[in-house]
C-alpha cells in the first residue's frame, strides 16, 4: 500500500479493523457471560474469544505479510528508481570527465604552444643579445679607429701647417736666392760688357 504523497502515515486497512472488532467482540462476550455468572456460558464464551483471538491474529498477521510485501516492493521500486538516477548520473559523470579531458587536452596543447612560443622568443632574445653586444663591439672599434684616425688627421693638419709654413719660408728663399741669382746675372753682364 503506497501512502499519500506528504501523508507518511499509513491508512489502518480494513483487515486490522475487523481483528480490532474481533478481539472487542471476544472481550464484550468473555464479560457478558461473566456476569451472568453461568460457568459453561463463561466457558463457552472464553473458547470464542480464544478462537476470535487466534483469527484476529491470523488476519493481523495476514495483514503485517501484506505490508511487508508492500514494503518490499517500495523498495524494490525505490531501489529500480535509484538505479536509473545512477546510471543517468554515471553517464553525466562520464560526459562531463570526457568534456574535461577534452578540455584538459586542448589546455595542454595550448600549454605546450605557447611554452613552444616563449621558447623561440627566448632563442630570438638571445640572438638578439649576441647581434646587440656584436654591433657593440663593432662600434667600439669603429670609435677607436675614429678616434685614431682623428688623431692621425690633427697630426697630418700639424704637420700640413708645418709643411705650409715651410713652403711660404722656402718660397720666401727662392724669391731671395731668385733677386740674388738675377742680381748676380745683371752683374755679370755687366762685368762682361765692361770687359
Amino acid at each position: 500500500m503506497t501512502s499519500p504523497v506528504g501523508n507518511r502515515r499509513r491508512q489502518r486497512s480494513t483487515r486490522l479493523v475487523v481483528a480490532v472488532l474481533l478481539i472487542v467482540l471476544a472481550a464484550a462476550t468473555v464479560a457478558g457471560t461473566a456476569v451472568t455468572g453461568s460457568w459453561l456460558l463463561v466457558t463457552v464464551a472464553a473458547a470464542a474469544a480464544v478462537v476470535l483471538g487466534a483469527v484476529a491474529t491470523k488476519i493481523t498477521h495476514s495483514e503485517l505479510l501484506a505490508s511487508r510485501r508492500e514494503a518490499a516492493t517500495d523498495r524494490a521500486e525505490q531501489a529500480k528508481a535509484y538505479a536509473g538516477l545512477t546510471e543517468a548520473r554515471t553517464a553525466e559523470n562520464v560526459e562531463f570527465a570526457a568534456d574535461m579531458t577534452g578540455k584538459v587536452a586542448k589546455r595542454d596543447a595550448t600549454i605546450a604552444r605557447l611554452e613552444k612560443r616563449l621558447g623561440d622568443a627566448a632563442a630570438e632574445l638571445a640572438d638578439a643579445r649576441r647581434e646587440l653586444a656584436v654591433a657593440r663591439d663593432r662600434t667600439e672599434e669603429a670609435q677607436r679607429t675614429a678616434q685614431r684616425l682623428g688623431e692621425r688627421l690633427a697630426d697630418a693638419e700639424e704637420r700640413a701647417s708645418h709643411a705650409v709654413v715651410r713652403v711660404a719660408e722656402l718660397e720666401a728663399e727662392l724669391d731671395v736666392l731668385q733677386a740674388e741669382w738675377q742680381a748676380l746675372e745683371v752683374r755679370n753682364r755687366e762685368v762682361r760688357k765692361a770687359v
